[in-house]
């Protein structure tokens, strides 16, 4: 992509059409700005006009395709936009990947980011809590999605409720940060989201992962008892879904951010 398209991104109709009669962008890349995703093949309709619409970007999910689709639909994103967040991501994947550019990977997240420079930090902050050390893949999950998006994060892993003295220091902590919500990663019984929520005055998100055995294994159990929870102010994603809650926990963000920027003008 153009330098000058790049910048166009988000910006009206009738600006795309001025810089496509002034021959500042192709015919090919007005078509795409104006219609708002691109087209990769015949596998994939990327959509680029969702960061302007919702304020998150799209992330390509890499479980279910090929590695060669994935490669490809990654290097079309990359080529227009300058940056593209892969979500679940094998090592192999991720070396090809690499090929492409700037490339950042994490094997215990799975997740691979590439991107030409560091976006600059947008929003505020949250915190990200596991209750277990196997929770942690999902809990890295969501932390990269919310830091690539521009939100800073708190975190604090291993506090669940067998040593439920270890969670209180990680929440005054982010309590002095202020931070707008609070992801809580948690399998087996799942009962962390609940007693957290419990405690603070900001809305927390679950995410039951599928760590656990016996009845209710996979994450079912975790997932039914934050579901039952009588803690006001929990939200519950799917099992193992950290892009989710990271997505959740950055659209508050936005919110409290833009609330915060209004009532600084009132005063």
């Amino acid at each position: 992509m153009t330098a000058a398209s790049e910048d166009l991104m988000g910006r009206p109709l009738r600006e795309v059409l001025e810089d496509y009669k002034k021959r500042k962008i192709s015919l090919e890349e007005a078509d795409e700005l104006i219609r708002g995703y691109i087209c990769i093949g015949e596998e994939a309709k990327f959509d680029l006009d969702r960061k302007k619409r919702r304020g998150v970007p799209e992330i390509v999910l890499a479980e279910g395709k090929s590695e060669d689709d994935v490669v490809e639909i990654a290097r079309g994103v990359y080529k227009r936009t300058g940056a593209v967040i892969v979500s679940r991501v094998s090592p192999s994947l991720a070396q090809k990947l690499k090929k492409l550019g700037r490339c950042s990977y994490e094997e215990k997240a799975r997740m691979a980011v590439l991107k030409e420079r560091d976006a600059p930090r947008s929003y505020g902050s949250i915190g990200i809590i596991s209750a277990g050390t196997s929770d942690i893949p999902v809990a890295e999950e969501a932390r990269i999605v919310a830091e690539e998006i521009g939100c800073e994060v708190v975190k604090s892993y291993d506090v669940g409720v067998a040593g439920i003295h270890r969670v209180f220091p990680a929440l005054k902590e982010m309590r002095e940060r202020k931070v707008d919500a609070i992801i809580v990663v948690a399998g087996m019984e799942g009962s962390l989201p609940s007693i957290v929520a419990g405690l603070v005055d900001v809305p927390v998100i679950g995410v039951p992962t599928s760590q656990g055995y016996g009845y209710g294994a996979g994450g079912k159990a975790s997932l039914m008892s934050m579901l039952q929870s009588c803690s006001s102010g929990l939200v519950v994603v799917n099992i193992d879904n950290g892009v989710g809650a990271g997505m959740a926990a950055v659209l508050i963000s936005k919110v409290c951010c833009g609330a915060s920027k209004r009532k600084g003008r009132q005063k």
